[in-house]
């Protein structure tokens, strides 16, 4: 034992001063070690249980370096993927029909998807804005960062044999560059504004002679529907679907007077917008621990030893259009204060998997792109007369990692304000954060376009004057040079808010947000003022938020609150609408004739068994309630069917937002409806009506099924997932999206925090990879990670491995 921990101590100096060579002895205990040439870039990454890497270098290249290395050896196939993607080489490798996987814009297919990255590629636009210097740029240690991350994924490619089937073997997978890492986060970036309208930027046509003469009224006068459109801008800037939980304790509501953080990020559980759990430490520099965003060399969400932070998606419109009006005698140039400006032609050309290559054009504003559409229910249609152009000021925002790493940095909450103050490089997340020293925090601190009520008041065209108080989305009148966004005194760029205009709440006994607007980040002190771009006030919150709200203000009411309390949060599994719902729906179920209900297809079902497992079901999604699937399966018809006004007796009100709308309208039509049905599709599919959750709720992993906790966004359960029903396989047979790095971290005095931690669906997407499904069985069991964040922890971690990486041989 005592020659042990000598070598463990030998290996810890070691590796913390990045010396060229471990003893001889602490090698062979600690596993295979690689040992690089002088004057190339290195790292030594410890592996923990759950194969979490705690990545130590001596500079920012370095610890890009390992990171890069670290994140190819569990995710070389997703992030080749994605290369693919940002080089616009998807259809020469998987056809042009084939639909990307949605991580790094909404492209419908991957030509599109092509045709838009591949005009980023060529118009320098990455390179561009990597030139640009801090602060509007990007700064030297996150250029180093992303330097070394390109030269470490390149290493473990040139070093290694690739076993996950995904992509072993395929020409695909190949060395990339610091501007490839860039042009991810570049992606990142727009996802909401250029990325969010790929095909309509990449399809946007002039209208032609020849179009105009077979039909000139149409094509003269054709103008979107505007009730429609506002109702599908609306729809489509919702952001309670890829969401988020997140909450705040202030120190005068813990047990030590310290602060405590719960953050419970949904995002895909497949693809390319996973995140992957790490530590980072140059020693006397930095030291944070985390999950960061696959291609990133920087923790997206995580903790330092004194401040802890989360996001959510925040609900800011992160772009905005400008209607042109258009010079009669040419549709490719508009007008502005009367003076014809011409449009520019970018002209890009797309290999094709199988013939020849496709050319298309696209067109560019002073604005922005023209598009013609966001989303297959937003058209916006190119006439002879007006067309749009598409406002993102993030497409000009390289900055993220500059955040991130400045929140890396962080050992207060101060630090973070100061870190987003500096950087502006959020571009649609909310910050939630707590630490050491008692502080709570919330912000909606994003790169948004400058959008004032009052310019959207002078100059907002007839359809904005529906989009942007319905969906927050600006349509401006282009021709007009009075019409501009201006700036802030205290923004970075041009065209975007300053910190002082952000929604920021400090020190509140209770922060938290689960993607509705900032209004009710603490409903004792609600946020107003902010301008309509930020989001509403005043309005229905959604069911999550509701739940979200009545848990943690309760918990705030108990006082006392530790990191336990936190856990016990996460996995509740309480489902807010069957609070609501259910007792009601028994009962009503309880009175039909005969025990009857007449299904949409006219035949009448004996629904009596369902009565009692809605009465007996104990209003939770935990794998071994009994009813939660029944409850489910009608609520989503329920809500389907029947319109949200006839859908409560009492309506929403602003004066009590947490708990209105309620008491469940079982005589609106659909409801007997929708029981009949629910009772016929179980029994069709062989499942009963009070069968575990966890047995009809899963994910197949290895061959075997893994149950899994949790529920759909419309039931407003916290531990959140959206899985696919499949029947046929025996019910919810995978998740899409849900719980992914969730992490509870508080202090105790001590030099390290009390952090537990999780990623949902396991560090690895290689099925051959021990570490494809441990986590997942973990979060089935709604067991934690407990972090190892100081030496002494990691040092004494069961099966240590340490390995030293380089690039040279």
């Amino acid at each position: 034992m005592r020659t042990r921990l000598r070598r463990l101590v030998v290996t810890a100096v070691a590796l913390l001063t990045v010396t060229a060579t471990l003893p001889a002895a602490a090698a062979e205990q600690q596993g295979r070690q690689e040992h690089p040439s002088h004057g190339g870039l290195s790292a030594v990454i410890r592996y923990t249980e759950y194969g979490i890497p705690h990545i130590v270098a001596k500079d920012y290249a370095n610890l890009g370096f390992g990171t890069g290395w670290a994140q190819a050896a569990d995710q070389v196939c997703t992030l080749a993927d994605g290369f693919v993607t940002l080089r616009g080489e998807r259809s020469r490798f998987f056809g042009p029909d084939a639909a990307p996987d949605g991580s790094l814009s909404s492209a419908a297919k991957n030509l599109s998807s092509d045709l838009y990255f591949r005009g980023v590629r060529e118009t320098g636009t990455v390179e561009k804005l990597l030139a640009e210097p801090a602060p509007l740029g990007s700064g030297r240690e996150v250029k180093d960062l992303m330097r070394g991350w390109a030269a470490g994924y390149n290493a473990w490619l040139a070093r290694n044999r690739i076993t996950d089937p995904a992509c072993q073997g395929a020409a695909w997978v190949r060395p990339v560059t610091p501007v490839d890492v860039a042009a991810r986060n570049f992606a990142l970036a727009v996802l909401g504004g250029q990325g969010r309208g790929v095909d309509g930027i990449t399809a946007a046509q002039p209208p032609t002679t020849s179009t105009l003469t077979r039909t000139p009224d149409k094509q003269s006068t054709a103008t979107p529907d505007a009730k429609s459109t506002a109702e599908a801008a609306r729809e489509l800037f919702d952001t309670a679907d890829m969401g988020s939980n997140a909450v705040a304790f202030s120190g005068d509501r813990t047990a030590n007077g310290r602060g405590l953080l719960l953050g419970n990020p949904h995002y895909p559980w497949q693809g390319g917008r996973r995140f992957w759990q790490m530590q980072q430490t140059i020693p006397g520099e930095l030291n944070v621990a985390g999950g960061a965003l696959l291609g990133s060399a920087t923790i997206s969400i995580g903790h330092t030893a004194h401040v802890a932070w989360s996001h959510t998606v925040a609900t800011g419109v992160t772009l905005n259009l400008h209607q042109l009006t258009l010079d009669q005698a040419d549709p490719t140039t508009y007008l502005v204060d009367g003076k014809p400006e011409r449009m520019t032609k970018r002209t890009v050309t797309v290999d094709m998997k199988d013939g020849t290559p496709v050319t298309r054009t696209q067109w560019w504003t002073r604005y922005g792109p023209v598009v013609t559409s966001l989303g297959a229910q937003l058209p916006l249609p190119w006439t002879s007369t007006t067309a749009y152009a598409l406002n993102d000021p993030n497409a000009a925002n390289l900055r993220a990692s500059d955040t991130a790493l400045g929140f890396s940095k962080a050992r207060s909450t101060a630090d973070v304000l100061t870190a987003l103050r500096r950087t502006q490089g959020l571009p649609w997340v909310n910050t939630i954060a707590a630490d050491s020293g008692g502080h709570s925090l919330f912000t909606q601190s994003q790169v948004l376009p400058r959008i004032t009520d009052e310019l959207a008041q002078r100059c907002s065209t007839p359809l904005g004057k529906l989009t942007y108080p319905s969906a927050g989305v600006a349509i401006l009148d282009g021709s007009r040079a009075d019409c501009a966004l201006g700036s802030d005194p205290d923004a970075v760029q041009p065209g975007i808010f300053g910190p002082a205009k952000m929604p920021v709440l400090k020190d509140a006994p209770y922060a938290e947000n689960s993607n509705d607007s900032a209004w009710l980040a603490n409903a004792d002190r609600p946020l107003t003022g902010y301008e309509r771009v930020f989001g509403t006030i005043g309005t229905q919150r959604s069911m999550r938020t509701r739940g979200a709200v009545e848990d943690v203000a309760a918990m705030a009411t108990k006082g006392r609150l530790t990191v336990r309390d936190l856990q016990a949060q996460q996995f509740a599994n309480r489902v807010p609408a069957g609070d609501l719902v259910a007792d009601d729906a028994a009962r009503a179920c309880a009175t039909l004739p005969g025990g009857a209900a007449t299904g949409s297809d006219g035949k009448a079902v004996d629904v009596t068994e369902a009565c009692g497992v809605l009465k007996a079901w104990d209003h939770s999604m935990n794998t071994d309630s009994r009813g939660a699937l029944l409850f489910d399966r009608l609520w989503r018809k329920l809500t389907a069917a029947v319109p949200a006004a006839q859908l409560w007796k009492v309506p929403f009100s602003a004066a009590d937002p947490v708990r209105t709308p309620n008491t469940l309208n079982t005589d609106a039509p659909g409801f007997t409806t929708a029981l009949a049905d629910t009772v016929t599709e179980l029994r069709t599919a062989g499942i009963a009506l009070d069968a575990r959750l966890g047995a009809n709720q899963f994910v197949v992993r290895g061959g075997q099924r893994i149950p899994v906790p949790g529920g759909t966004e419309s039931l407003g359960v916290w531990n959140k997932v959206e899985p696919v029903w499949n029947p046929a396989a025996g019910g919810y047979s995978e998740v899409t999206t849900g719980s992914s790095y969730i992490q509870a971290v508080g202090w105790d005095g001590g030099r390290c925090p009390v952090a537990r931690t999780l990623l949902t669906y396991s560090q690895s997407s290689n099925p051959n990879s021990p570490h494809y499904s441990d986590q997942t069985r973990l979060f089935s069991g709604e067991r934690w990670v407990t972090s190892r964040f100081c030496e002494k922890d990691i040092l004494s971690s069961p099966g240590l491995r340490v390995i030293r990486v380089s690039d040279h041989r």
